[in-house]
């Protein structure tokens, strides 16, 4: 996440700026100090138990040069379509090193912005936008430096920054926002779906469920940002996606697969490998205990 200076953040600008070194060479240590604030303990990454556990544990000591690739929000369209899963890719209109290389009067005017290791940007009227403003964010997208530092995942810095822009896929009927479709995939299968649904700014609906599409509001910890969901539809396409997100997964032990479904038709969001950076607080121990327990990481050889 991109931090800029403002007054308040200005006083504790140098020590953003230490923790952002400290992320840098030190990460285990920065990522300690930061699990003890958000849960009162400090992690047990000598015998990792839990999902934050083991996720912290692969970020930290196994190797995640692939996951920089399956990260980059850009560089992941090649191995989704060398696996034979084109057909999943949102289409693409256009990839820039520089925003100043944007033409944004051959861009439609409904489409969606991301960076290739960070943000999104829907922008559902184009014309309405001062095109050196919003030139100007994408820029400052580009300029982030020690990306990954504060939150203690390496595999960041190695993403290419590049803004990249597909077309904006429709709203379901009913629905305030895009319906994100989670899929916790453990060893190659799927064994939950965390939704989101109904984002307004900084808020949105959740609720999990298992693969036969039965709630387990239990597994969640609800918050004014994380609201607990009525039952959505079961998506007539869940069996697609279910073998779609396993077929990504297969090759890792713990990956949550980020899919659409936009009129029975699924479109790929991304592969997330540190879901909140491992310091998940949005779910039960109940839950966090459940997936921990079936990830067998016990073949990753740690170098670190």
């Amino acid at each position: 996440m991109h931090i800029t200076k403002s007054p308040v953040k200005g006083l504790f600008w140098p020590l953003i700026k230490l923790c952002e070194y400290w992320g840098t060479y030190y990460p285990a240590s920065l990522v300690k100090i930061r699990y003890f604030f958000r849960f009162g303990r400090f992690p047990n990454l000598k015998n990792p138990q839990d999902l934050n556990e083991k996720i912290l544990w692969l970020k930290l000591y196994s190797d995640t040069s692939e996951w920089s690739k399956l990260a980059d929000k850009y560089g992941v369209r090649e191995y989704i379509s060398n696996i034979g899963l084109s057909n999943i890719l949102v289409p693409l209109l256009g990839v820039w090193d520089k925003a100043d290389d944007i033409n944004f009067d051959k861009l439609p005017n409904e489409l969606i912005f991301k960076g290739s290791h960070d943000h999104t940007l829907v922008v559902n009227d184009l014309k309405v936008w001062d095109m050196d403003k919003l030139r100007s964010k994408l820029q400052s997208w580009l300029n982030e430096k020690n990306v990954g530092a504060l939150s203690g995942e390496p595999h960041y810095r190695h993403i290419k920054q590049r803004i990249v822009a597909e077309r904006l896929l429709p709203i379901p009927s009913g629905q305030e926002s895009i319906v994100d479709y989670k899929f916790w995939c453990i060893n190659g299968s799927v064994k939950f779906i965390w939704t989101c649904s109904n984002r307004v700014g900084d808020h949105t609906d959740v609720m999990t469920y298992d693969t036969n599409w039965q709630m387990h509001p239990e597994y969640s910890i609800f918050t004014s940002n994380y609201r607990k969901g009525v039952g959505l539809p079961r998506p007539d396409n869940l069996d697609e996606m279910i073998a779609v997100a396993e077929k990504l997964s297969e090759k890792f032990p713990i990956l949550r697969v980020d899919l659409y479904s936009i009129e029975e038709k699924t479109y790929f969001g991304e592969m997330t490998f540190t879901s909140l950076g491992g310091m998940m607080d949005f779910y039960t121990q109940e839950f966090l205990n459940l997936l921990g327990n079936e990830a067998d990481i016990s073949m990753v050889e740690r170098i670190h």
